[in-house]
């Protein structure tokens, strides 16, 4: 029952981060910048994965898609495909996740299912580990630009899209690690009742050889000579006639 807990625990935990990593695929605020000044001139300039913009003091944004893909950094572009890869990757694990669960009524045999939740973590942690990469890029090269004194352009800081991915990274990779760890665990018991089915036939076996060479050994003792009482009988008789 622990380990079937332990699975629902990690499918609740995966399945929550990667949503999180699919809502910061399109999040705003990947880097985010204002220009402070007077009420009317105080401006902020936010840009993620596909597009640029500003907003003004009154609520007005107005912003401008890349236009090319080709043209764009490297890191933007390294970054795309990071983060599309892992919203995918998660969103195989969790349908593994539910055939691989003890809960549910597919996935064949319990060795099978076994498999299918273990391949499912695996593919968790790697979405995970995808989100992670990605988010951890972009942030380094806002830091690396922010903290560059060479670096003459408009400096960003980290936007709320950035710890929204790390965040989902983070449980992305720790239900992966729980789903591996309660399939290790099931596959242990297994083993363990297995042993002990074995040692309990071996014993049972041993027993019955036992008491069957008692058996034999009895069977095999050599009557009892009923000779001499025969005689004594028969002299007996002899004796009175």
């Amino acid at each position: 029952m622990s380990s079937m807990f332990q699975e629902i625990l990690a499918f609740v935990l995966t399945t929550s981060g990667w949503v999180l990593v699919s809502s910061t695929l399109p999040t705003d605020y990947w880097k985010v910048s204002s220009i402070d000044g007077t009420v009317i001139t105080t401006a902020t300039y936010w840009s993620n994965l596909w597009k640029t913009c500003v907003t003004d003091s009154t609520g007005v944004s107005n912003c401008k898609d890349f236009p090319s893909m080709l043209a764009l950094d490297g890191y933007i572009q390294a970054c795309r495909g990071l983060m599309i890869a892992a919203v995918c990757l998660g969103f195989f694990g969790s349908v593994f996740a539910l055939v691989g669960m003890k809960c549910t009524k597919i996935g064949g045999s319990d060795k099978n299912k076994a498999k299918i939740a273990c391949f499912a973590g695996v593919v968790f942690i790697l979405s995970g580990l995808c989100s992670l990469s990605s988010c951890s890029l972009y942030a380094h090269r806002i830091t690396s630009e922010f903290f560059d004194p060479m670096f003459v352009a408009q400096k960003y800081e980290l936007g709320a899209a950035l710890f929204i991915g790390w965040a989902g990274s983070i449980l992305c990779i720790l239900g992966g690690c729980m789903l591996c760890f309660s399939i290790a665990d099931s596959f242990s018991k297994s083993h363990s009742q297995r042993n002990y089915i074995y040692k309990g036939a071996a014993l049972h076996s041993h027993i019955s050889s036992y008491t069957r060479g008692q058996a034999r050994t009895v069977n095999q003792r050599p009557p009892a000579d009923c000779s001499n009482s025969s005689r004594t009988q028969n002299f007996d008789k002899n004796a009175y006639v």
